[in-house]
């Protein structure tokens, strides 16, 4: 095997998901240095860089969601809807009845909840095809947005524009940079060399081949030095900016989700039913019970991201959430769910969805027009549904054929049936 080969399967994992993030962590630094040459320098300074995570922490924390549900086998089109409805119904609340922020926080999440355990039964219980429940969620959530708000804005108080506003706050001594945030950098770079040395020391113990000492250097120094760099970045920002209270929000996010999805039986179970459902069930996974998790996770990682939002903007209104939906799915497909055959990756879906952020703001930079951006935003999502038709196609498992199945009719045809063998054999063990 060429060290190429080495690098390509080791630097971020050996799944066939990884290796599709290889490429677009790649595409992810092209497209820096790219807009870093055409914006003259702007989009790589604090002042940006700070920006970005708090206009599109939002979406990053859709796209977790929106990948268990990908991967699960369906689509959620509501979650903009969604965010929308929490944001109104928490701003309503919080002015009708003067919540206390925290409280004003746990009744939007305890919507999500409600709301998505409505679109969770009928996706698990009754039946009905995601794309259609949420497709009628996307109407009926976004019409209850504007008939609570009358189609006006509803302010937020300031303790509330915390979560979607506020930075880590300026303590010790004068460092010229954020104290708090140098810390956060600190604990991660000793986070990611404990994790690598732990990963080496496990295989040795399993007796399984190491991964060469060269490749776990050369993945040590990209991510020690992407986090240095990072966190000089955030912490070098204006007084009284630094790293956005909605980047530690999507940070933990990430982090249990991560573990979630990887480590954990119910997170295999996902997997697992994204792969292959009948033979998931006849292993001993209750679909029903998956279904309705994802579906409702989804909803509550709406709310959350409405709450954000509204937090950010100091107020609620009926234009929340318009198009969400296209930036979280693009976000999943580009990050390589769309293709993997249920081993898309949280990391792989906040891959896409920087790729997304920064392609916007770079264009943003540059004066484009908002209208093409969203030509552009339109055909990154279509070249990326291109490629996994391409996929199924090759007889590779396709998102988009799955979420079609529901309402075909007539048997398979024979591409399809080799395609179900395929899974079958690449599904999962479940324990």
């Amino acid at each position: 095997m060429s060290r190429y080969q080495d690098l390509k399967k080791n630097l971020f994992g050996g799944t066939t998901s990884n290796a599709r993030q290889f490429g677009m962590i790649f595409t992810l630094v092209a497209i820096v240095l790219l807009f870093q040459v055409l914006t003259n320098g702007l989009t790589l300074t604090s002042g940006n860089l700070i920006a970005v995570v708090s206009q599109y922490s939002y979406i990053l924390i859709l796209a977790i969601g929106m990948l268990m549900v990908i991967v699960a086998g369906h689509i959620d089109l509501s979650v903009g809807s969604v965010a929308a409805f929490t944001g109104i119904v928490v701003a309503k609340a919080i002015q009708q009845f003067d919540l206390p922020w925290p409280a004003a926080v746990a009744f939007g999440l305890l919507v999500g909840v409600v709301i998505g355990a409505w679109q969770g039964f009928w996706v698990a219980y009754v039946g009905v095809p995601a794309f259609i429940v949420t497709l009628a969620g996307m109407l009926l959530f976004r019409g209850g947005n504007q008939f609570i708000g009358n189609a006006d804005t509803v302010p937020v108080p300031q303790g509330f524009r915390t979560i979607g506003a506020g930075f880590l706050p300026e303590v010790g001594p004068d460092t010229g940079y954020n104290n708090l945030t140098l810390l956060l950098g600190l604990a991660a770079c000793v986070a990611v060399v404990w994790r690598e040395w732990r990963a080496r020391q496990v295989r040795q113990e399993m007796s399984a081949e190491p991964t060469p000492m060269w490749v776990s250097g050369v993945r040590l120094a990209v991510m020690v030095g992407v986090i240095v760099f990072a966190t000089l970045r955030f912490a070098g920002g204006r007084v009284g900016t630094s790293l956005p209270v909605s980047g530690i929000i999507l940070a933990v996010l990430v982090l249990a989700y991560s573990f979630y999805t990887r480590n954990t039986i119910g997170g295999r179970h996902i997997y697992a039913v994204g792969g292959n459902a009948r033979a998931a069930e006849l292993s001993g996974v209750k679909l029903q019970r998956v279904n309705f998790f994802v579906m409702m996770n989804m909803s509550v990682l709406a709310a959350l991201a409405g709450m954000i939002f509204v937090a950010r903007s100091a107020a609620s209104g009926p234009q929340d959430g318009l198009s969400w939906e296209l930036d979280a799915i693009a976000a999943v497909f580009i990050g390589g769910a769309a293709v993997s055959g249920g081993l898309g990756t949280i990391s792989g879906s906040i891959i896409g969805g920087l790729v997304m952020a920064l392609l916007n703001n770079g264009l943003q930079l540059m004066g484009v027009g908002s209208d093409l951006v969203q030509i552009i935003k339109g055909l990154v999502l279509l070249l990326a549904v291109a490629l996994d038709v391409y996929n199924k196609s090759q007889g590779r498992f396709s998102v988009i054929g799955s979420i079609m199945r529901p309402f075909r009719r007539e048997g398979p045809p024979v591409a399809a049936q080799a395609e179900s063998r395929d899974e079958t054999d690449k599904a999962p063990a479940v324990g």
